[in-house]
């Protein structure tokens, strides 16, 4: 009879189960798909189209200053949408614009609504201390 070598080597084992990884997979791409679309930040505007160069992303907080086709202003600062009227608006940006003097300031506005009220929007800014406003716009289609 053959007795049983206690100290008999196991063979490594060289396979990963990767079954519990595809799952976690599974899970966190659920998760993204579900809250992608909620991350999407500022108002419904239809942005004029144009030809220029994207600003380069200094800075990851922005004021976002924006106005719709109906005439109403919004201002979106670190998530947070506000609707206010003009002289609300520019009391929040002075405010947020002396604490942190150095914050981009972008303007938002619907293709719809007249070039005066853009412009009555960036002279508000202006009236709050913002020293310079940039002006947002979906690229051209080619």
């Amino acid at each position: 009879m053959a007795r049983p070598n206690r100290r008999t080597r196991r063979k490594p084992m060289a396979e990963i189960n990767v079954v519990p990884y595809i799952d976690v997979m599974l899970v966190l791409l659920v998760i993204f798909m579900i809250t992608a679309p909620m991350l999407t930040q500022g108002v419904d505007v239809e942005l004029p189209a144009g030809n220029a160069a994207p600003i380069e992303d200094t800075q990851s907080e922005v004021l976002v200053a924006s106005i719709t086709a109906e005439g109403k202003y919004f201002v979106d600062i670190g998530g947070e949408q506000e609707s206010l009227s003009l002289d609300e608006l520019k009391d929040k940006v002075s405010k947020v614009i002396a604490q942190n003097p150095s914050l981009p300031v972008l303007v938002r506005g619907d293709r719809s609504v007249t070039y005066g009220e853009v412009i009555g929007l960036m002279v508000a800014l202006q009236g709050a201390g913002v020293p310079n406003v940039g002006l947002v716009t979906e690229p051209e289609a080619p």
